[in-house]
C-alpha cells in the first residue's frame, strides 16, 4: 500500500509542478510521476532536517518543501530530457 501512495503523491506533485513551471514541458507522464516521487522524498528529508517533519494537523510546511523540491526536479529533468531528445533528433536528420 505504501508504493501505491508514493505513486499517487508523485503523480499529483509532478502535475502541480508542471502546472507551476512556465512554458511547455515535454517530458512524458511516467517521468513526471517519478520526478514527483523524488520531490516527495527530498521534501521529506528537508522537512526532517529543518525540524518540521511531524506537526499537529496537516503538515503544510512539509508539503511546501515537497512541492518546491518537485518543481526543481521536474524542471531539471525536463531540461535534460529535451537536451537528450534534441540530440537524438539532430542525429537522425
Amino acid at each position: 500500500m505504501g508504493w501505491l501512495w508514493a505513486i499517487i503523491v508523485g503523480f499529483v506533485l509532478g502535475l502541480i509542478a508542471k502546472a507551476i513551471i512556465p512554458g511547455k514541458q515535454h517530458s512524458p507522464l511516467w517521468l513526471t510521476t517519478i520526478c514527483g516521487m523524488l520531490g516527495a522524498i527530498v521534501g521529506n528529508a528537508v522537512a526532517r532536517a529543518v525540524g518540521v517533519a511531524e506537526t499537529r494537523g496537516i503538515d503544510w510546511s512539509r508539503h511546501i518543501f515537497q512541492l518546491v523540491a518537485a518543481i526543481i526536479i521536474v524542471a531539471a529533468v525536463d531540461a535534460l530530457y529535451m537536451a537528450t531528445l534534441g540530440k537524438r533528433k539532430q542525429q537522425r536528420a
